[in-house]
């Protein structure tokens, strides 16, 4: 085992001895499989102020739950109420952010300065963190933040990990960094196509990810320089598109041709976690707050364990290739480095239907485990039945595969598949499982 050697950091607040492994949990069943699953700290949205109004959301009831079940387990919740406020967003902020306070939410993540200095006024106990919709890429904007009284900046994710480095060199305040998930295909927070197609406002919580739909390609019909009459128009040739008057665009795209899109490939940077470490990140945030259990589960569970065996042994780190199979269990799209590296190019966009990249299914959730007669008690996700291969995995390095064998319901009557939504179901298990481990089957 080699030692381990401490980075050096000014400054002990600005610092954490042990990088934050920061989920997301766009609901409170999603909360507990993120804290369960390994993270440190879980971010959610309320029912105001934040930029995910697809997700549950919490209310305030839900927040208080959510951070007594986090603090059993030494986790913290933080709040996204990043938001652009407009004048008419601004009367009910002040009980809004008492009502957080209250709840027990440790800090808010803001980008807008009137909600930062609103906060910071009224409940100096709630942590402040910037958040990314600032695009805030350089050490002398993070100088400012700080002096404004911020503990921590969640930079831009065109940040490359060069720059991080610098800014760490230049302020002692806490960097939190996204390394996982989906991308953002303008400059992150700044795309108004939501606003355009949908009136639906991208920085009020309302984009409906217009970069991810399909289109066709059309080019103008006309000679450069020249005016087609509506009259020479309706005798072109068909089908002619009209944009606008005098304007006819042909298809580019056959018939048979896939749509175009334009979406971004996903961040994945599970095969740098030295290099993240070295480079000062303090907080190592996972995008996804309307993904899937069986998402948020796979995905903090890898990080987890390839967080805790670098800090473990950072001379003998070594990055397991089941880690990285585990996440191709969890992906929707294709994976990338983002801005990390380099300049992101035309090969890490998606301009057409993609393969998908997660054959898996969450079947069932381990409710309890009978040693004695090695069964489990399964509540049921999605239909799974005798015959089927599934796999276990859990917090706790539980990972094996097995073929589904008899089922019982809870009166011990055997059943020929399970069915219906949360059946709670017997089963035989070839190895101990405990709560909260996942059983999953390929789709």
């Amino acid at each position: 085992m080699g030692t381990m050697t401490k980075p050096q950091y000014k400054g002990k607040r600005y610092r954490l001895d042990k990088p934050e492994l920061l989920a997301p949990a766009g609901n409170l069943e999603k909360l507990k499989f993120a804290v369960h699953y390994g993270a440190d700290a879980v971010y959610i949205g309320g029912q105001k102020y934040g930029l995910r109004s697809g997700a549950d959301n919490f209310s305030f009831q839900e927040m208080r739950e959510g951070v007594e079940f986090a603090k059993k387990y030494g986790a913290k919740v933080f709040v996204a109420t990043n938001i652009y406020a407009h004048n008419e967003d601004i009367a009910g902020i002040e009980e809004y952010l008492r009502n957080l306070y209250e709840a027990g939410i440790a800090a808010i993540i803001v980008a807008d300065p009137v909600i930062v200095d609103t906060a910071r006024r009224l409940v100096p106990g709630l942590e402040v963190h910037l958040s990314t919709q600032q695009s805030t890429l350089n050490w002398q904007a993070v100088s400012f933040w700080k002096e404004e009284g911020l503990p921590r900046v969640v930079l831009g994710r065109e940040t490359s990990l060069e720059e991080i480095a610098e800014i760490k060199q230049h302020v002692d305040i806490e960097i939190e960094s996204f390394i996982h998930g989906a991308m953002c295909s303008s400059y992150s927070g700044r795309c108004v196509l939501s606003n355009h197609f949908t009136d639906r406002d991208s920085n009020r919580g309302g984009c409906c990810q217009s970069c991810r739909w399909k289109y066709d390609l059309f080019e103008d019909a006309r000679p450069e320089g020249t005016w087609v009459s509506e009259e020479d128009q309706a005798q072109a040739p068909q089908p002619p598109l009209p944009l606008q008057p005098g304007v006819t665009q042909l298809p580019l795209h056959q018939p048979e041709d896939n749509p175009f899109s334009m979406g971004s490939k996903d961040l994945c940077m599970l095969e740098s976690i030295p290099e993240l470490i070295e480079a000062g990140i303090d907080s190592f945030k996972i995008e996804g707050r309307m993904k899937s259990i069986h998402y948020v589960a796979t995905v903090v569970n890898a990080y987890r364990k390839a967080i805790d065996a670098y800090m473990a042994d950072p001379e003998g780190y070594v990055l397991k290739p089941e880690w990285l199979e585990e996440l191709q269990k969890a992906a929707n799209r294709p994976l990338n480095t983002g801005f990390f590296y380099d300049t992101p190019d035309h090969e890490d966009h998606i301009y057409e239907p993609e393969e998908k990249a997660a054959p898996y299914d969450f079947a069932g959730l381990v409710l309890e485990y009978d040693a004695a007669g090695g069964t489990a008690l399964i509540q049921q996700r999605n239909h799974f039945k005798p015959g089927q291969e599934v796999e276990f995995f859990g917090p706790d390095n539980t990972f094996f595969k097995q073929t589904v064998g008899e089922i019982w319901d809870e009166e011990g009557q055997p059943l020929d598949a399970a069915r219906h939504p949360l059946q709670r179901v017997r089963m035989k298990v070839d190895q101990p499982v405990a709560y909260f481990d996942m059983m999953r089957k390929k789709k």
